[in-house]
């Protein structure tokens, strides 16, 4: 019976007794005590507990096992889908709070879990850190082996050939000594097109032998794409921690200053400071759009706008599509237009509650446009609210129907229905400005009992129903929604994915190989000493071009001048397998 701890002695087969570990545990936890037993019982091994420290050792090389790594980045994936199906309050607050309204008992419960802000919730972040650990985790003792590897010699020229799945046979003129140090420069190549790493060495007997391996560019690559997602998940977690975007709708002569009071939406992460936005006032001047005219598609869209800073004098600038305006850090996006009419409203006071400009939103190609225009701040009655489309150039389709047929304001017309009563934006729930709540409102209707319709086009007032007072449609300028972004790790982001797809690609398709070509006399003919080489290949994995590595392997190792005699045959081909 071996002592206490040593089960090093082979297994039947001649295994050594490591090899019947169980999976996931290294040799040091393959001692154990061999119990005697009587003649004729079966032996058995009791191993030891693992412990503590033995179980924590198991989770750290399970959370660094590739198979834990792809699993978190699959986790992730599928974690992250709640927040492109939830509203989250960081983009949609006003939504939110409808969706919880609506929803009161699985709102609540889809809020306690997080379900509203996903990317900022503990069960998200925990699998981010996870999966930053996994990658961190398996990276490490990988670069440090690639790194011993890419020091240590090739490995050495096995014994046997004739289970190898490519083999050659070769007769050259030269000495064993000779044709191996040929070959081993041969295969080493220049300074600046490197083959293989080579090994010669001298096995005895007059015998050499050379050991050549390439592709370790294989294994850099995948390091390279590994570390490329730990800087991806680096980059975008800093950007989401110092970003901020904001939104603003900006009509024709107005101006806006870069603060967050101005922006309709503004997000940011938690390292954003009020301090952090680049200072600056923006006027729109005018806004162009160029359409086809006879398709009624969009051609160009240009928005003139004046750029004042405080170090600066005022200066004219263009925005486009696709082409922003980058003021300091930050950059300014043209991301839609629509237009705004301008109207006024009095009541049946006759006093002005209401004007100025109320985007309307572009529903099609052709503009037509859907908007709300609220008076809550009447002196006498209900408070009003009007609800309608715009219709830049109007057609009537038949009877009291109407609808746009160009983009441009070749013929605008304003149709609104009246509702009054209590509109809700004194409830203290946030309410979409493009949106009417009718829930607490009535829609009037005329002496037949029909909602009652407001035609307007620019100049034009009308009276409200019910002695309600009048609306005046102004004027129609146009807006643009600009969007304003900074964000610092965009660059890194870029740099990092660019290396990950680079590493991937290196990793795919740069074969690892080793060659092992074997040199032994072949005696003496008319003078001349010959050298019979038999070369073997070895490749990770299938691969269709091994043989061909090999018989341009063995091409290098013929010496230079030393071809086939007349008369004689060179011996080249397959050996027996």
């Amino acid at each position: 019976m071996p002592p206490r701890g040593d089960l090093t002695r082979d297994r039947p087969g001649g295994e050594p007794a490591s090899r019947y570990a169980p999976e996931g545990l290294d040799d040091s936890f393959t001692t154990g005590t061999l119990t005697p037993v009587e003649e004729g019982a079966e032996a058995t091994t009791r191993l030891p507990s693992l412990g503590a420290l033995g179980w924590l050792r198991w989770a750290w090389r399970q959370l660094t096992s590739m198979r834990v790594a792809l699993l978190l980045l699959m986790l992730l994936a599928t974690a992250a889908a709640p927040g492109t199906i939830f509203p989250q309050r960081a983009q949609a607050p006003e939504a939110v709070a409808t969706f919880l309204t609506d929803n009161p008992t699985v709102g609540e419960l889809l809020d306690r879990l997080g379900f509203f802000d996903v990317y900022a919730s503990v069960w998200f972040s925990a699998i981010y850190l996870l999966l930053f650990v996994s990658l961190v985790g398996c990276i490490l003792p990988r670069s440090r082996a690639h790194l011993r590897a890419m020091r240590a010699r090739p490995p050495r020229v096995p014994r046997r050939f004739d289970r190898f799945p490519a083999q050659a046979v070769l007769e050259v003129d030269g000495s064993p000594q000779a044709v191996a140090r040929q070959a081993g420069a041969a295969l080493t190549g220049t300074r600046w097109r490197r083959r293989f790493r080579v090994d010669v060495r001298e096995e005895g007997d007059g015998i050499w032998s050379v050991a050549a391996e390439r592709g370790y560019l294989r294994e850099t690559g995948n390091l390279v794409f590994h570390l490329a997602l730990v800087g991806l998940l680096v980059s975008i977690a800093v950007g989401q921690f110092l970003h901020y975007r904001g939104q603003a709708i900006i009509v024709e002569g107005r101006a806006f200053a870069n603060t967050q009071a101005d922006y309709d939406t503004f997000e940011s992460g938690a390292g954003y400071q009020a301090s952090s936005l680049v200072p600056f006032s923006l006027r729109l001047d005018a806004f162009e759009a160029r359409f086809d005219p006879a398709t009624a598609l969009s051609r160009d869209f240009t928005a003139y706008v004046t750029v004042t800073t405080p170090s600066g004098e005022p200066t004219e600038r263009i925005i486009k599509v696709n082409d922003p305006l980058t003021i300091d850090r930050a950059k300014v996006y043209l991301q839609g237009n629509g237009y705004a009419p301008q109207v006024s409203v009095r009541d049946r006071a006759g006093e002005v509650v209401f004007a100025g400009t109320v985007p309307f939103l572009p529903q099609d190609t052709v503009y037509t446009s859907r908007g709300v225009i609220k008076v809550p701040d009447v002196t006498t009655g209900p408070q009003i609210g009007l609800q309608g489309a715009l219709l830049p150039t109007a057609e009537e389709v038949s009877e009291q129907v109407w609808r746009s047929v160009y983009p441009q304001p070749v013929d605008p017309l304003l149709v609104l229905a009246v509702w009054t009563g209590d509109l809700g934006l004194d409830d203290g729930i946030p309410q979409n400005v493009y949106q009417l709540d009718t829930s607490g409102l009535d829609q009037v209707l005329d002496d037949e009992g029909q909602p009652v319709t407001l035609y307007l086009r620019p100049g034009e007032s009308v009276d409200l129903p019910d002695g309600l007072g009048t609306l005046t449609f102004e004027a129609l300028p146009r807006f643009v929604a600009l969007d304003l972004r900074h964000d610092p790790s965009l660059t890194w982001v870029l740099v990092s994915s660019l290396l990950a797809f680079a590493g991937l690609s290196t990793s795919l398709f740069v074969p690892r190989r080793r060659v092992w070509p074997r040199l032994a006399p072949a005696g003496e003919t008319r003078g001349h000493e010959r050298t019979v080489v038999t070369g073997a290949a070895l490749a990770r994995g299938d691969d269709v071009g091994l043989q061909e590595e090999l018989d341009r392997a063995m091409d290098l190792v013929r010496p230079a001048g030393a071809g086939q005699r007349p008369g004689q045959q060179e011996r080249t081909g397959h050996a027996p397998r």
